[in-house]
């Protein structure tokens, strides 16, 4: 059979992949929860939900760094990457080993597409429909709760030396407007290097710092309010802002609490 990934490439398949190798955590979580763990043989070591899966499955290295021998040996049927998390040489070097589906998510719309992809590819169509439906419930609902007038302008922090924000062009952007909020940084494209001392950062109503990709704690909290001493400072959850698939369940939940 022949499927189109979300960069419109062409991949053929003898069958239903049963032997399949996740490179990205959001995609490994969304399998499970679309009912094919058992069908997952190797994951990264940033594949952190479930938990046990990490024990459970081979691990191939992580999302930029990979081992290429270790998933030759494990025989997938195939291989789960995204655009933005894995390398181009990645890619290339894992196309000798077994078809490659690649996901490029950059809004909500994307999401529901890679869903349905998944639905359809790996035969669980009926599961990705009510995960897709679910989430949709889930996001009507806080939108008919989110009565605020006026959007608070935040700036997303997710990397210290250098210190790094999440700007326009990025799927937490989307989320952050998903969330009710406006970027400071919505004038600037992906993830701009920025000095403490910038423009946009001043005019700021909040600022969130992420959990990850840097792990940000308090004692940063501490340091960016020294420099911003009437400013909210926050440490939020970046998997909620960042990750696409059946996170998204606990996104809005999360945004109500925020």
């Amino acid at each position: 059979m022949k499927i189109i990934d979300q960069l419109n490439r062409e991949i053929k398949l003898n069958k239903t992949p049963r032997r399949i190798i996740s490179l990205v955590p959001s995609q490994t979580e969304l399998l499970v929860d679309l009912g094919l763990e058992t069908s997952i043989v190797g994951v990264t070591k940033f594949c952190v939900h479930p938990t046990h899966l990490r024990i459970s499955k081979a691990v191939v290295g992580g999302t930029k760094q990979i081992n290429f021998e270790k998933i030759k040996a494990l025989k997938p049927d195939l291989i789960l990457c995204n655009k933005e998390e894995n390398t181009k040489e990645i890619i290339a070097d894992l196309e000798v080993v077994a078809p490659i589906h690649i996901s490029d998510i950059n809004n909500l719309e994307d999401c529901f597409q890679l869903i349905k992809m998944y639905g359809e590819l790996f035969k669980v169509e009926a599961k990705a429909i009510d995960l897709i439906s679910s989430i949709e419930i889930e996001r009507d609902v806080f939108q008919r709760h989110n009565n605020r007038t006026e959007k608070l302008k935040v700036a997303y922090f997710i990397w210290k030396k250098p210190w790094m924000v999440a700007a326009s062009n990025t799927f937490i952007n989307v989320m952050l407007n998903e969330a009710g909020f406006t970027n400071a940084f919505e004038n600037e494209t992906r993830y701009p290097e920025i000095e403490l001392n910038n423009s946009n950062l001043a005019k700021a109503d909040i600022v969130f710092l992420s959990s990850e990709p840097f792990p940000f704690k308090q004692e940063h909290v501490v340091e960016v309010q020294r420099q911003f001493p009437g400013k909210t400072v926050k440490i939020v959850d970046g998997e909620l802002f960042s990750w696409y698939g059946s996170r998204l369940l606990n996104a809005y939940v999360y945004f109500r609490k925020l």
